[in-house]
């Protein structure tokens, strides 16, 4: 038998012996894990065109949360993720769409926006916007 496919056979047993174990190992937890904590909402990112540099088209991408410990308010704001996300879209590509080329984008701008965002769609205050990485590409 050649060497590479006994290896490869080897390899696949191994495979195939190891993953119910840990499909049952994962079961058994019953337990879906968030980053940041159990307060922690997560949005994902939020994109916005914009001018860079040279001239040239670039990205603007803003990750971000939402922390909110009280329960209610948290349910709440997982019902409105759909607007949420819309509201932070249209808030960072009007910003993204008004930047100067090559203007580095105001963070602390964007945050101010997004958090009146969260709070006039979840109709109170309560939730804490926070920014993970702002990032032009």
């Amino acid at each position: 038998m050649d060497r590479r496919r006994f290896a490869a056979l080897t390899l696949n047993l191994a495979l195939a012996s190891a993953l119910p174990g840990a499909a049952r190992a994962s079961s058994e937890k019953g337990e879906k894990k968030f980053t940041g904590g159990a307060s922690y909402v997560p949005i994902q990112t939020v994109l916005g065109t914009m001018r860079r540099g040279d001239g040239r088209r670039g990205v603007l991408s803003v990750e971000c949360g939402l922390d909110i410990p009280d329960a209610a308010l948290r349910e709440r704001a997982h019902a409105s993720i759909p607007r949420l996300r819309s509201a932070y879209a249209s808030t960072v590509q009007t910003y993204a769409a008004g930047l100067p080329a090559g203007a580095p984008p105001n963070v602390d701008f964007i945050g101010r926006n997004l958090q009146q965002q969260t709070d006039a769609i979840l109709g109170r205050r309560g939730a804490k916007v926070l920014l993970g990485a702002v990032v032009v590409n």
